[in-house]
């Protein structure tokens, strides 16, 4: 009884992380299948390293030095 309830966690915690990475590099069913391949806490990294990176602004800190 316990498996069925494990395997049930497993796909409902991969479909989370697909669902959150569904507009990054790999989509839905990449990041579903690397989730259900590789355990949903891989899974859950490999989702947290495609994240975006926000550079900060170079030009406002070029004009606050110059002035």
């Amino acid at each position: 009884m316990i498996p069925i309830f494990l395997f049930l966690a497993v796909i409902l915690a991969s479909t989370a992380i697909a669902h959150a990475g569904r507009h990054l590099k790999f989509g839905f069913w990449g990041y579903f299948f690397a989730s259900i391949l590789l355990t949903p806490l891989i899974g859950l990294l490999l989702l947290i390293a495609g994240l975006p990176v926000d550079k900060p602004d170079n030009d406002s800190t070029d004009q606050d030095a110059n002035s």
